[in-house]
């Protein structure tokens, strides 16, 4: 137990231990304003299905396209040591392939929904290889190669359609934006659950959680260790371009049409937030998938109670930037060695005050 300890404190602070201390904050912050704001009941929605609600349940499901994403952007971020800022205007370009795809047939079926997200899926992933090449192979700074596509993507969803905003009207997209009949959790959590699992088995299978950290780390050293830094930053492009698919898909099916100007808009940010609130770091090297995915939770339930509070929309983003600093800040590694020395020094004068009345 005592080597724990000290285990703990030399390294300083776990890295979940800030999302989860932020949870914890704007939970118990919560329950003194509005004991009931948890509350989950039970509710019928447009199709007469009972399903469940509640403020609970709005940020679980809201805040999936941001977790998902928080996910492939934790690789790259790791890998690459820097940001993709163009994935809400690759979502865009997505969700417009999958609502091309969706209404050139005469029907909706199935098989359909899964022709069109196969295709979306594709098209991200080419778009992702695209960004990846500017990194891994002409070495552009991760934020500045992406800038191109997020000048652009949207101008580019805008062209698939002709300038349309097509409307998608089919139950079984209904039921991925929203809720399958007979099932009360909304199906964007399953997916976040199901993405989840599919990283889990990833690393559980293959080297490439050591492999990406590797290269984060020392990308020179990596190499001569018989690691391809190059296709190692190209793939998690790639990963990052299937992740970007599935919530533009997601985004589209909630609403039920595809607007390019405003699905996920300004999502880059928050996902890049979610990456940072979730311990990783933002320099590339070691990462850890579950801190982003409670990061991202961190940034839904913290726009929820600022809604909640009466808060304009137009101010939300302000004291969100206030309040996600404060995160960051004290999720900085100068304030965890701080820290860390602080808790040693209590320790050693615990110890010394134990001894000396031990000894009287």
């Amino acid at each position: 137990m005592e080597n724990k300890r000290k285990k703990f404190l030399s390294g300083g602070l776990g890295q979940l231990t800030i999302p989860l201390i932020a949870i914890a904050i704007l939970v118990i912050f919560n329950l003194i304003r509005d004991p009931g704001f948890f509350g989950i009941g039970i509710s019928h929605n447009n199709d007469g299905n009972a399903v469940l609600s509640g403020n609970i349940i709005t940020i679980i499901n809201g805040a999936s396209e941001l977790a998902i994403l928080a996910m492939g952007m934790t690789i790259v971020t790791a890998a690459c040591g820097g940001q993709d800022i163009s994935v809400g205007a690759a979502a865009a370009i997505a969700g417009s392939v999958f609502v091309k795809v969706l209404k050139s047939g005469s029907s909706i079926s199935v098989g359909t929904v899964l022709l069109a997200f196969a295709f979306s899926c594709v098209v991200a992933m080419i778009f992702g290889a695209f960004n990846g090449s500017l990194v891994a192979i002409f070495r552009i700074q991760p934020m500045i190669a992406t800038l191109i596509l997020y000048t652009c993507g949207r101008s580019i969803a805008y062209w698939i359609n002709g300038g349309a905003t097509p409307t998608v009207d089919s139950s079984i997209i209904k039921a991925i934006g929203g809720f399958i009949p007979g099932i009360p959790v909304p199906t964007p959590v399953f997916i976040v659950l199901l993405m989840a699992i599919l990283f889990k088995l990833l690393f559980r299978f293959t080297s490439l959680e050591l492999f990406t950290q590797s290269v984060g780390i020392n990308g020179a050293a990596a190499r001569l260790n018989g690691i391809n830094p190059t296709l190692i930053k190209l793939v998690s492009f790639i990963i990052l371009g299937v992740c970007v698919s599935v919530s533009g898909c997601i985004g589209v099916s909630r609403l039920g049409l595809i607007n390019h100007e405003t699905l996920l808009l300004d999502i880059e940010m928050d996902a890049i937030l979610a990456v940072a609130i979730g311990g990783n770091n933002l320099g590339g090297g070691k990462f850890r998938i579950s801190g982003s995915i409670i990061g991202a939770y961190v940034i839904q339930m913290l726009t929820i109670t600022l809604y909640a509070m009466k808060v304009p929309s137009t101010d939300v983003k302000a004291y969100k930037a206030i309040v996600i600093i404060l995160l960051v800040v004290i999720g900085s590694p100068v304030v965890k060695a701080r820290f860390s020395k602080l808790m040693a020094r209590i320790s050693e004068n615990w110890k010394k005050a134990t001894v000396k009345g031990a000894e009287e």
